[in-house]
């Protein structure tokens, strides 16, 4: 029977699961720090010590990297069972509903320490619940972003499917962004005295939240009706070498890891940024993510005709460009000479472009890549070129979260703050050299 088309419901259930993972994955990147290492004006206690290994790396630093380390070892193997795999069904969502259950219970953990207050004991509570979110997470990942490029069938189907993903992406940052001020209304609303209870209750329930919202593209898409697609039966690892093989995969994905390591410190100090650069309240940082995330998407028609117009290259490189003067920016926030809120609302509107082109771009991208292998192979590899992506992008959000902990060492609250501007610095050369490997990508190949 000929392959269905999907329609517009369908592409809003498969967007869904987007924002579902969205919310998870930026509750840790943008509360973990602040929760385990607050800093002092913040109304929390730091919940681990802040010691050093080898002279500059912090424990928390560490905690986060082996997580995330241990998930992106994952990511190939899971790739490699979706892409094998022969269920009738389907090869990804049969396996995506696994996790859902699992990356709920695991998020809502990380932010439940054993000991209230700063322990080497929550530092090892830690490590197990981010690695077992990261794998849980990840299993749902790599078989939902392979279906980018099975359900679209021509490169202007993955820019508009990619778009609606984006749009999920983007409001599940928002979601996430809007943690605080969401404590905010469960203190008021249930007399919560400690912020600290307010958080857990929250993120608890943004997390069942979203697991409910990742149901959606499984129960409202058959896959068998919509995908064409064959197991492979080339084994885990020559699937691997046959994806770097590909030189233009490989300027793709250097500019994506640097990016996404970028991104990473920026989230990550989004609160220290708000609160201590600027002396504002923390729940003025989701309104500014929240509002960062509308201007976006007055961009998405713009990006979705610049891209045939001009091309998605040229569409990247201007993006690149644009945040790596952002990240100079964030060097003097407080500084600049305009009231505190105005300084972040000039970060927030230039910052609006690269966020839409740099998230509906790339994942179109890759999904002509794969495609065009497929074609050229006759084997569909989707699953390993979007896991070996997102192993480097985890590897990237790792880097980031690292790097962004080892900086608070120099200092991260008012008045000691040196720390938090030198992100600024280490952001503004990871952008320098995305824009410069891509300008090697060849789009017309």
């Amino acid at each position: 029977m000929p392959l269905k088309k999907l329609s517009f419901k369908k592409q809003l259930a498969y967007a869904s699961g987007m924002m579902g993972w969205s919310i998870m994955t930026n509750l840790i990147i943008v509360m973990l720090l602040y929760f385990y290492l607050p800093p002092n004006n913040s109304g929390l206690v730091p919940l681990v010590p802040q010691l050093l290994v080898f002279g500059a790396f912090n424990i928390l630093s560490l905690i986060t990297a082996s997580g995330r380390l241990l998930d992106a070892a994952y990511d190939p193997f899971i790739a490699s069972v979706s892409d094998a795999s022969k269920n009738p069904k389907g090869r990804r969502f049969p396996i995506m509903k696994w996790a859902i259950l699992p990356a709920i219970v695991f998020c809502g953990l990380v932010f439940h320490p054993l000991v209230k207050g700063e322990s080497l004991t929550n530092a090892w509570w830690l490590v197990f619940v981010l690695a077992g979110f990261f794998v849980s997470v990840t299993t749902y990942i790599i078989p939902y972003n392979a279906l980018l490029a099975e359900l679209t069938h021509t490169p202007e189907e993955k820019v508009k499917l990619s778009s609606f993903q984006q749009v999920g992406f983007v409001l599940g940052m928002i979601i996430g962004a809007l943690c605080n001020n969401f404590a905010d209304l469960i203190q008021t609303a249930f007399h919560v005295t400690e912020r600290f209870e307010a958080l857990q209750y929250t993120i608890w329930a943004l997390s069942v939240f979203s697991g409910l919202v990742m149901v959606l593209p499984i129960l409202l898409i058959k896959e068998r009706e919509y995908v064409a697609s064959k197991p492979t039966h080339t084994p885990l690892w020559p699937a691997i070498k046959n994806t770097f093989r590909n030189s233009n995969f490989k300027y793709y994905l250097i500019s994506d890891f640097a990016y996404y390591t970028a991104l990473s410190l920026m989230s990550s100090g989004l609160l220290y940024f708000v609160t201590v650069l600027l002396g504002l309240p923390d729940s003025d940082g989701g309104m500014f993510m929240g509002l960062m995330v509308v201007l976006s998407l007055f961009f998405y028609p713009f990006v979705n005709y610049g891209s045939k117009k001009f091309g998605k290259k040229a569409l990247v490189l201007i993006a690149f460009g644009i945040l790596s003067l952002i990240f100079v920016t964030i060097f003097f926030l407080g500084k600049l000479p305009f009231q505190p809120a105005n300084q972040m609302y000039i970060l927030v509107v230039f910052a609006s472009f690269p966020l839409a082109a740099l998230g509906i771009l790339p994942n179109a991208i890759l999904a002509d890549i794969a495609q065009k292998e497929a074609k050229e192979t006759g084997e569909n590899h989707e699953g390993m070129y979007f896991a070996i992506k997102y192993l480097f992008v985890k590897l990237g959000q790792t880097l980031g979260i690292t790097v962004f902990a080892m900086l608070t060492i120099y200092g991260k609250d008012p008045g000691h703050d040196f720390g938090l501007r030198l992100s600024g610095v280490v952001g503004f050369a990871l952008c320098v050299l995305a824009l410069l490997f891509f300008t090697r990508f060849k789009e017309k190949a």
